[in-house]
């Protein structure tokens, strides 16, 4: 088979290697469509991965081939999303079924083989079956919609969607997925800051005005916060950059009582000044970290929240593809995002 093999920091090649032999809880997905995650820029390019050779990519859905002696022959011929981490189910987070809290996990494009493949050994029990109504090329933005349901829902008690104002910082893939979800789960009263034309431009969807949208090229997003809620403070904050100074600002500009829900995956070492810590304090500040999403085969977990929206099309993912490349076409992709060479929300590359 063609795959994507990462033998270093910057030498992914694009080669014939052999296909998977799957193991017997194991089925062989065929890969119709993969998404290119942001974190795929600095493990192939800049940080590396665990081991090597590995083919990345953990953002993909296809169609089951094969499967292993003690996997479910009706799974062959399916249409399925992929759930990426592969859970050791003996931990003590495992054992109250919070796999995304494993302390022992595989993943799938990080730590074994992923989906830059033109085939790929997947445990059975981390497949998802897809109804005829998604496409592939939605499926392969489950895993990105989940992480976003994941933040959401953190910041619920009991499902009760009833935050007040909310404010999503940072517009790349996870925050414009999240005010999708925000945006269905009937959240109104949202302040939305972004750096780019751009990224206001995705926001049109969801009625946000230039009156809630802040470009903080050109603002003091603390200030405008501010502003837009009479000096109060938001009720919840969502940071979705992963850098110092959003996060103290987001402090800075949640209401007593409030939560700054940390969603972005940290750029640098996050320190807090001293008065950024006194307001954590004296406004009794929930400040809550986010990570990856829940996947139980429970109809309560993340995953089956994205897919009963998508089945239902009460969300519509797909007006996030900027790119679509074709297989052979991943590098031009990837260095694309690397060099931000064009604009992109979600860059996809499909197999026919």
């Amino acid at each position: 088979m063609k795959a994507y093999v990462l033998y270093d920091i910057d030498d992914l090649r694009y080669e014939d290697t052999e296909k998977p032999v799957v193991k017997p809880n194991e089925a062989l997905v065929r890969v119709r469509a993969a998404g290119i995650c942001g974190s795929d820029i600095p493990r192939i390019f800049r940080t590396g991965t665990y081991s090597y050779p590995l083919i990345p990519g953990h953002e993909f859905s296809g169609e089951v081939v094969e499967a292993g002696e003690r996997v479910n022959k009706e799974l062959i011929g399916k249409r399925v999303a992929v759930f990426p981490l592969i859970p050791c189910k003996v931990c003590e987070p495992c054992q109250r079924e919070q796999y995304e809290l494993c302390r022992s996990y595989d993943y799938l494009g990080s730590r074994t083989n992923g989906g830059f493949a033109e085939y790929v050994a997947v445990p059975e029990w981390n497949l998802m079956e897809l109804p005829d109504n998604v496409s592939y090329e939605q499926a392969a933005m489950m895993e990105p919609m989940a992480v976003a349901v994941h933040a959401m829902r953190s910041v619920c008690s009991g499902g009760d969607m009833d935050t007040g104002t909310v404010a999503v910082c940072g517009l790349g893939t996870i925050g414009l997925l999240l005010l999708m979800f925000l945006r269905e789960a009937g959240i109104s009263d949202l302040l939305v800051i972004g750096n780019k034309e751009f990224q206001r431009k995705m926001t049109d969807g969801f009625g946000i005005s230039e009156q809630h949208f802040c470009d903080s090229r050109k603002e003091d997003m603390q200030k405008w916060l501010m502003e837009r809620t009479g000096g109060c403070g938001v009720n919840v904050f969502f940071e979705c950059v992963g850098r110092n100074e959003t996060i103290s600002e987001g402090v800075a500009c949640t209401a007593p009582n409030g939560m700054v829900q940390l969603v972005g995956n940290p750029a640098s070492d996050i320190c807090f000044e001293k008065n950024i810590y006194w307001k954590i304090l004296r406004n009794q500040l929930k400040v809550r970290g986010s990570w990856n999403s829940s996947y139980t085969h429970s109809d309560r977990d993340d995953w089956h929240y994205v897919l009963d929206r998508l089945k239902r099309g009460r969300i519509h993912p797909e007006q996030y593809i900027t790119q679509c490349f074709a297989f052979e076409e991943l590098c031009e992709g990837l260095r694309m995002m690397r060099d931000k060479t064009e604009e992109y929300v979600k860059v996809l590359v499909c197999i026919e």
